[in-house]
């Protein structure tokens, strides 16, 4: 028996959230990286969701991929930057501040509308069981 029903959607959404707030750190993080281990400018991590039924039929969600965004970045003339090519020209990462930003006020505050259910349905359950006594 679920003794709190869709706890376990809220959960799926919290975790699949706390993916995507990683993906976005990442990106900020590398939004000067202008060479990587593969030997390119960084590219964007996407994030992608996907719905699913758990074991008790329950709508929820999960981390269906996480991907390069294929985006160009911008080129800028910067000919005495070690990692610019024969013509000077520098290939910036597609990671926008501002873009990050918005994505990371979405993620934060969807975490926060699934912890608020989460609180909301332990109140619930209690109650249930304070009036059972």
């Amino acid at each position: 028996m679920d003794f709190i029903p869709g706890i376990g959607a809220t959960a799926s959404g919290l975790d699949a959230q706390r993916v995507r707030l990683e993906a976005i750190a990442q990106n900020l993080a590398n939004i000067n990286t202008t060479k990587t281990a593969s030997g390119g400018a960084y590219q964007r991590q996407v994030v992608s969701f996907v719905q699913e039924l758990d074991r008790a039929g329950n709508m929820g969600v999960r981390v269906d991929s996480v991907t390069s965004d294929k985006s160009e970045g911008v080129s800028r003339y910067e000919p005495s930057h070690p990692h610019a090519d024969e013509k000077g020209m520098l290939q910036m990462p597609n990671v926008s501040l501002s873009h990050e930003m918005v994505d990371m006020l979405s993620a934060s505050r969807a975490y926060e509308a699934n912890l608020s259910v989460a609180k909301t349905s332990r109140s619930l359950a209690q109650k249930a069981l304070e009036i059972g006594r």
